[in-house]
């Protein structure tokens, strides 16, 4: 089915109030378009689905994907606080960031690639990640990249939503996608990790917070090396002192730079037939791009490859080279 196919469904669905139908081609639509290596429109689509199903009532969207009404508590638990369940097929090549946060994920996929000659060392394992950094640095392109290179399983779980969703209860939720994510050996991927810290935002006894923080210190303490925690803030400041010396691995991701840009360019007309000649206008137009997300310069990009498309009278007529006006001026109209 095409992406276009796919919108048609959704907007049908959505005008008849199906929530079941429209949450499935949703997520159709989100798979297709990893498969089809649009991984910022998919990660987007993901993130506008789980701002929707965090704002609804229990008798929402939230409780469409279960696959019957009478399930055993675990189940309903995962159904509703993990966010995705799935597979990825992208590398490090996909990637794009400073060379020594390159350098230690290498590293880190190495030492699950040689998990059982480590362990006949009795060396241990790295498998907790933390990434930090603002919006758009590409905290959940790289936790795709670590599940693809690693042929692994990954859950995603907004931990806003589990903390948010029963406070009371946000313990005995985490315990249960732990237990469940470590029977399989896959991958946990906690989104808006310094949600922990929110917690002294209610008007509820601190004690929450401790038994909260002292659950996860738990899981962490005996998670199987086999499984994987990845954990991302935009708000490192947030986070418990205790937590964050769990981590092996704690990598800082930054917006790109103009050597950034230049590769996330190059990597974006890699597989297009377009090419851009004018280094003179490139160079101006990358100046521009300084400090905005890699969303941003691959979302004007691709506008900018389309515009060019429809630029000209005839689709025969069509030569691959990038319109460099069209796309300086869409950056400048839509600037972040």
């Amino acid at each position: 089915m095409t992406q276009s196919a796919y919108i048609k469904e959704i907007v049908k669905y959505g005008l008849e109030n199906d929530q079941e139908k429209l949450l499935a081609v949703l997520n159709q639509l989100i798979e297709h378009s990893r498969k089809s290596k649009r991984i910022n429109f998919a990660l987007q689509l993901q993130s506008i689905l789980k701002e929707g199903l965090r704002h609804q009532e229990t008798k929402g969207l939230s409780k469409v994907g279960s696959r019957k009404f009478f399930l055993k508590q675990e189940e309903k638990i995962i159904d509703e606080l993990v966010i995705d369940k799935l597979t990825s097929d992208y590398t490090i090549q996909n990637l794009i960031c400073k060379n020594d946060v390159k350098d230690e994920l290498e590293f880190f996929i190495k030492e699950h690639n040689s998990i059982n000659v480590l362990q006949e060392f009795m060396l241990p394992v790295s498998n907790k990640v933390l990434f930090y950094g603002p919006s758009g640095c590409g905290k959940t392109l790289a936790s795709y990249v670590l599940a693809g290179e690693l042929e692994k399983m990954m859950y995603v779980i907004n931990l806003g939503a589990v903390v948010s969703s029963k406070l009371g209860e946000t313990s005995k939720n985490i315990s249960t996608i732990f237990k469940k994510a470590a029977t399989e050996d896959s991958i946990i991927f906690l989104d808006e990790f310094d949600s922990l810290g929110k917690i002294r935002d209610y008007n509820q006894d601190h004690g929450e917070m401790k038994r909260v923080v002292n659950t996860i210190l738990q899981l962490f303490d005996y998670l199987p090396q086999e499984t994987i925690v990845i954990a991302a803030t935009n708000q490192l400041g947030m986070i418990d002192e205790a937590l964050l010396r769990r981590f092996d691995l704690k990598l800082q991701l930054d917006l790109p730079g103009k050597k950034e840009i230049r590769k996330l360019i190059n990597l974006v007309l890699k597989d297009t037939p377009f090419k851009i000649s004018n280094r003179t206008q490139l160079t101006k137009i990358v100046g521009l791009l300084d400090g905005q997300s890699y969303y941003f310069v691959q979302k004007t990009l691709i506008n900018a490859i389309k515009r060019t498309i429809f630029n000209f009278d005839e689709v025969g007529q069509v030569t691959p080279e990038v319109d460099l006006n069209i796309w300086e001026k869409l950056i400048k109209s839509t600037k972040e």
